[in-house]
């Protein structure tokens, strides 16, 4: 049975973030800290740990899957969220940077702090009513997040929750997406 929602990560998991995730000063520019996840997803065990408490969030206190598709933003997001799909017996959508996918698409454009971004999800790869678990590697700011959060509701769905590896605390991602309520965020580490 899984841990509860909201709970504490394995220790296995803890130690794995602690040791796999390697801090690079000053990239992309100077004064930001990127967090680099390659060490992890090189490392099976920690890879295979990270992956089975991000797909917690996906099932509820009983261990039945509550969710009926998995979404990851690009691209870490696709890293992450393919294998947590698997995990959970459910179907695995991409959402792509804008001109990336073909067909008809439902797309979504949102502030950076240095600009602005447009994110896509193919119009019928989410069926109207189904349970979307969004999976990507940071919160920050929230509007990755808000907007994916926007074209799983194009498509007639609903988020229930949100997994992340970490959450920068010190950022509003959890106001921007208004976490609480109706939409569960699972991060396995604050920093």
């Amino acid at each position: 049975m899984p841990p509860p929602r909201g709970a504490a990560p394995a220790p296995g998991v803890a130690d794995a973030l602690d040791r796999l995730v390697v801090d690079v000063p000053d990239f992309p520019e100077p004064g930001v800290v990127f967090k680099d996840i390659t060490p992890l997803l090189a490392d099976p065990e920690g890879f295979a740990a990270v992956v089975a408490a991000l797909a917690d969030a996906g099932r509820d206190a009983d261990g039945a899957v509550v969710v009926d598709k998995v979404v990851g933003m690009e691209a870490r997001g696709f890293i992450l969220g393919a294998p947590v799909a698997l995990a959970l017996g459910v179907g695995f959508v991409p959402v792509r940077k804008a001109g990336k996918l073909p067909g008809d698409v439902h797309a979504v454009s949102y502030d950076l702090e240095y600009g602005q971004a447009t994110l896509e999800v193919h119009c019928h790869a989410i069926a109207p009513g189904e349970r979307v678990l969004l999976v990507d590697d940071v919160l920050a700011t929230g509007g990755t997040v808000a907007a994916t959060r926007d074209l799983v509701a194009a498509c007639g769905a609903v988020t229930t929750g949100v997994a992340v590896l970490m959450e920068l605390s010190f950022l509003p991602g959890r106001a921007t997406i208004g976490a609480g309520g109706e939409l569960d965020v699972t991060a396995l580490s604050t920093v």
